[in-house]
């Protein structure tokens, strides 16, 4: 009876050891990663870090496509209205609104626990004929403006983490943007924007968006004193959004962490609002390589940065990406393919999160 007792014990001993490796958590080396990154979702990776990570998002997909659904509300946590929420969409007649697209964008957020990203109030494009074609005084188009933002950020009260108050404010040379906005009210359109959108939804956080400012040089020099100006006059401002719209022919943006941290070290939080790192087709294994590069630096920028809280990527599938549209034989900019099936930048991403780098944050 002792023996058998004791070889009972040993056995047990033996399933307990061979139990708790099994339950044990894995630390797969780099090259198994990929039985890891099916069971963690970009969302539940990145917030571990206090970064959302979202995309754009369209209605029709949203609407008609149903596997691109599932995955959008399973790896994001933030989404952004593509188009929805621009002045065309909402405000197509003067004084009528238009706000049952958007509103089924926030409602599938709401329903799959992610934050929404306005986008926008104020812009120099898709504007309604009504608008564009208009003989409107100065004052007019003063008090137009005035009461669109009311108007729009008034219905989505409460609804919105971070609106683009104005976008692509600036020319490349760092100069205002001459727009029907600016022409008419004079730089302080901007303030005035911010001011308004604070008074219609004092809780969303307000930014201004622009593309080509993520390295540093003169446009991303005009939006930091921009913005700094901003500051000093108690403008409500809380965000710079970067659009980073990147092409594997030119390179990396110059000291993008760095021009990052100067916005930061103003007490502005900063967005990587529209990501997509597009190419010159065809696609090659190489090219897909060098996009997940981008990618991967990318978000370890974000992260060596405290104050970077948003990774949106404008479309996460190619299958409904604006490039191709746009950019003549250039495509393939996103993190999963025609197919929704992930790409190897879905990867990185999901590596970069896993095993952040860690930096020393900057102070100048």
């Amino acid at each position: 009876m002792r023996t058998t007792s004791r070889f009972a014990g040993l056995l047990a001993a033996m399933l307990m050891v061979v139990l708790a490796f099994s339950l044990a958590p894995s630390h797969p080396a780099s090259a198994a990663t990929s039985a890891a990154h099916r069971d963690a979702s970009l969302r539940q990776l990145a917030s571990r870090l206090g970064i959302r990570v979202g995309s754009a998002v369209s209605l029709s997909p949203l609407s008609n496509d149903a596997a691109y659904a599932q995955i959008l509300g399973q790896q994001f946590s933030a989404i952004t209205p593509e188009n929805e929420m621009k002045w065309d969409t909402v405000e197509p007649q003067q004084g009528v609104f238009n706000f049952a697209p958007g509103d089924t964008e926030v409602k599938f957020a709401q329903q799959h626990g992610q934050l929404v990203r306005g986008h926008n109030l104020v812009w120099h494009s898709q504007l309604p004929s009504w608008l564009t074609g208009g003989s409107f005084t100065n004052e007019q188009l003063a008090d137009i403006l005035k009461q669109h933002i009311f108007a729009e950020a008034g219905h989505y009260r409460g609804k919105i983490w971070q609106w683009d108050v104005v976008n692509e404010p600036l020319n490349e040379d760092g100069s205002l943007r001459s727009t029907i906005w600016s022409n008419a009210l004079g730089p302080d359109y901007i303030a005035d924007a911010l001011r308004w959108a604070h008074q219609a939804d004092p809780h969303a956080k307000l930014f201004l968006n622009d593309f080509n400012i993520e390295g540093i040089g003169p446009k991303s020099d005009a939006m930091f004193a921009l913005v700094k100006s901003l500051k000093e006059q108690h403008v409500p401002i809380d965000g710079v959004g970067f659009e980073t719209h990147l092409g594997l022919q030119f390179g990396f943006p110059s000291m993008f962490k760095e021009n990052l941290q100067r916005f930061a070290d103003l007490g502005l939080d900063v967005s990587i609002t529209e990501i997509d790192v597009r190419m010159i087709l065809p696609v090659t294994p190489e090219l897909l390589a060098a996009q997940a590069d981008v990618y991967t630096q990318v978000m370890q920028d974000c992260i060596a940065v405290r104050r970077c809280v948003d990774f949106t990527i404008w479309e996460y599938t190619d299958k409904y990406s604006w490039i191709p549209g746009f950019f003549t034989g250039q495509g393939a900019a996103d993190i999963y393919d025609e197919n929704l099936v992930p790409k190897p930048a879905n990867a990185a991403l999901l590596d970069a999160l896993q095993h952040p780098v860690s930096h020393q944050h900057h102070n100048g």
